[in-house]
Parts: structure tokens; sequence; C-alpha cells
């Protein structure tokens, strides 16, 4: 048997959809829905994200058992970097010391790992990064 993921849903804050539809077309993702509290993003894959503003008070922990962060790849460092000026220009504070290299977890010599992390309004923890050559 072959698979892959179809798609990820995010139940959030309904105030909080425009958040994502922004977040994501900055990313450069396309609009599959948006009506009847439902946001559905597509990004160059076969894979979708889907929000939906469904929400109840219980707090999201990423270090608990569960899902930890959404890691989306992009095509260079300055793609990061660009990410980072135009999250904290809305107020979004990146966390974990970032942006910066992960040598850990690059591919090898020449290679790196770079990365920004930052927390959604639902507590939602997104990873944007780098992976590739210096």
């Amino acid at each position: 048997m072959r698979s892959h993921i179809a798609h990820l849903q995010y139940n959030v804050r309904p105030d909080n959809l425009p958040y994502y539809r922004d977040l994501f077309g900055q990313l450069g993702w396309q609009t599959l829905h948006d009506a009847d509290g439902f946001l559905g993003l597509g990004g160059d894959g076969p894979a979708s994200i889907w929000f939906a503003g469904l929400a109840n008070e219980h707090v999201n922990d990423y270090d608990g058992p569960g899902h930890n962060h959404l890691g989306i790849g992009v095509s260079s460092q300055a793609d990061v970097d660009a990410m980072a000026t135009w999250l904290t220009a809305r107020g979004t504070a990146l966390l974990f010391d970032t942006p910066r290299h992960r040598p850990e977890f690059a591919g090898g010599d020449g290679q790196t790992y770079y990365q920004i992390m930052f927390e959604t309004p639902d507590r939602i923890l997104v990873e944007v990064v780098y992976t590739g050559a210096m």
C-alpha cells in the first residue's frame, strides 16, 4: 500500500480565520474553500490544510501528547527571513531564538536547516524552514 497525507484539520476560534488566510496566503498557498466557518488551503503538493472555526476552550499544549508543530518548507533562507519580517511586523513573536540554523538537522556538509518558529493566536506551533544548500 502507498499513502500520503491528504489533509490536516485544525479547530480554531472563528475570529482567527483571517489570520490563517493571511499567513498561508503569504506562504503562497491558494484558498480552496472559504465559507461557513471553514477555510481550506492548498500548497504545491497534494495535501491541504483546513481551519474550522469550531474550537472549544481547551488550551493546546504542544509539549503534551499529540501534535507538536506544523512545519512548512520554503525554497530559500531568504524566504524564511521574509516570513520572519512579515510575522514580526504583524505582532507575532518568533520563538526559541529563531531565526537560526540547526546543524543537527542539516543533511551534511554544505547543507543547512534554517528555521523560524512561532505560535498562532490559537497556540498552534508553526515552523517555517529551509533545508538545502547553504
